[in-house]
């Protein structure tokens, strides 16, 4: 049920206050920016310089640069450059952010008044009692010319209008910034896949070395067993060893197959129709040091915090629009133009009609349904805040494990490095103690087995220390 106003009531001195209370009753609240326990520096990042807390301010739009550069690998900076382009997922995120754009501009367009026209012809025909006249009366049919131009607005007198424009301009900012939290989750993807497969590489070469190693002892050993000086276990153990060791390079080709086709989708390529030409990590890889900076600095840069906050400003605006509904809407029409039955009569001046005309609505009874929204929109808010602030504690607990994998894999890389040195000079020795017949063979292939046990350990952390420098820039936001 509604309220329909013919008159204007007469102002005094009260409605100014009255409207000033109602229009503050009816708006959207204050966001209050939830607490957080933010931390000083991180544990993690040891060696760091203390520095004090400051408030983060939103810079997740800044240019990162290409952060992949610190690498110095123009294979990688191609690859990247073509995924960007070309990535299916990321063209689906871009896409949104167009959708959310557009919506905010339906939104923006209920600030200003509309404005339509109309052109139409119409050929009725109405009974003789339907106009009052005898039964039997004949009634010719009529046709009807129109042009009409009309417009209306709605007064924005508490807030539905702004509270709804200023969600929908969130919602967009949101998407955006997920947009970018989707660009810097490919470009680490393809670095960190690319860095996978070249280390697969390199240990695919150093066991195809190993098994030209074990073809030449193969050689060796049957030519001494064919003269009486190695017994046929040894000999079969230098088989067995040679089989496992092919197996072993099967097993890694398998591997770095499944990365290559992973490498083609996020290239936006058939898998069929791609192809990484292999190419060894080498020992000398140079990782870069990535400063991880303060705590209160990663807010400012990590998109997926952004597009989380941009949704609590988003559910903080719907409380106002949800709020708007409990109040009076007013609606201004207006509408101008002519009718006559002959198409050349339509613009004269004897034909002309004009509607002006106000509307305003208040609803009496609604069964509950406005604060059933207000109530929900509120849920809306704190849901989005529990989100943010998970997403806070998620985006430091990825700083703090892409901190302590590269400090313990730097620690391991220099163990892995003595031990490298220990096992060759082992294998050196049992391999001279049995040319000399002071040992048998089984020592020569635990020496052997050790070294290359050890050496493959030592290639897969020069992997693993790149994907992990990878994945810091990606924990802090693509940018420090």
């Amino acid at each position: 049920m509604y309220f329909r106003f013919s008159k204007l009531v007469p102002a005094n001195a009260a409605l100014p206050a009255l409207a000033a209370l109602l229009l503050a009753a009816c708006s959207a609240p204050p966001l209050q920016p939830p607490k957080l326990a933010i931390p000083a520096s991180y544990k993690e990042n040891q060696g760091a310089e203390a520095a004090r807390w400051q408030p983060a301010h939103p810079a997740e739009a800044e240019p990162r640069g290409e952060w992949w550069k610190v690498f110095h690998d123009s294979q990688l900076d191609r690859l990247i450059a073509q995924a960007t382009t070309a990535n299916a997922d990321l063209a689906a995120a871009a896409a949104r952010v167009r959708q959310a754009r557009a919506l905010a501009g339906v939104a923006d367009a209920d600030r200003s008044p509309q404005i339509s026209a109309g052109f139409g012809v119409q050929r009725s025909h109405s009974s003789d009692v339907a106009l009052g006249l005898p039964d039997g009366t004949p009634v010719p049919p009529v046709t009807a010319w129109q042009g009409q131009l009309g417009a209306s607005y709605e007064v924005d007198l508490f807030g539905r209008v702004s509270s709804n424009i200023s969600a929908a301009r969130a919602d967009a900012a949101a998407s955006a910034a997920t947009y970018r939290s989707v660009l810097l989750a490919l470009q680490a993807d393809v670095a960190q896949t690319y860095f996978r497969e070249r280390a697969l590489d390199a240990e695919i070469a150093l066991l195809n070395q190993t098994v030209q190693l074990r073809e030449q002892s193969v050689r060796i050993n049957q030519h001494r067993f064919d003269l009486g000086d190695l017994g046929e276990l040894d000999m079969e153990r230098a088989k067995t060893e040679l089989a496992t060791t092919r197996s072993d390079v099967e097993a890694l080709v398998r591997q770095r197959a499944q990365l290559e086709h992973a490498l083609a989708v996020l290239l936006g390529e058939p898998a069929a129709a791609f192809t990484l030409q292999a190419d060894p990590l080498p020992a000398t890889v140079s990782v870069p040091t990535i400063p991880a900076g303060l705590p209160s600095a990663l807010l400012e840069r990590r998109p997926d915090v952004a597009a989380a906050q941009r949704e609590m400003i988003a559910a903080n605006a719907r409380i106002g629009v949800a709020r708007s509904a409990m109040f009076p809407a007013l609606q201004l029409t207006a509408a101008g133009g002519g009718a006559s039955q002959d198409l050349s009569d339509l613009f004269r001046w004897t034909s002309r009609s004009w509607l002006l005309g106000a509307l305003m609505s208040l609803p009496l009874v609604d069964g509950g349904r406005i604060d059933a929204n207000i109530a929900r929109s509120k849920a809306g808010l704190d849901e989005a805040v529990a989100n943010y602030r998970q997403r806070v504690l998620v985006a430091f607990a990825d700083v703090e494990d892409n901190l302590s994998d590269l400090r313990t894999l730097a620690a391991q890389a220099s163990a892995i490095d003595s031990a490298t040195s220990s096992a060759d000079r082992s294998a050196k020795l049992a391999n001279q103690l049995f040319e000399a017949g002071r040992s048998g063979y089984l020592d020569v292939l635990d020496a052997q087995r050790n070294l290359l046990t050890v050496e493959r350990s030592a290639v897969q952390l020069r992997g693993e220390r790149a994907t992990a420098t990878v994945a810091l820039i990606r924990s802090l936001g693509g940018g420090w």
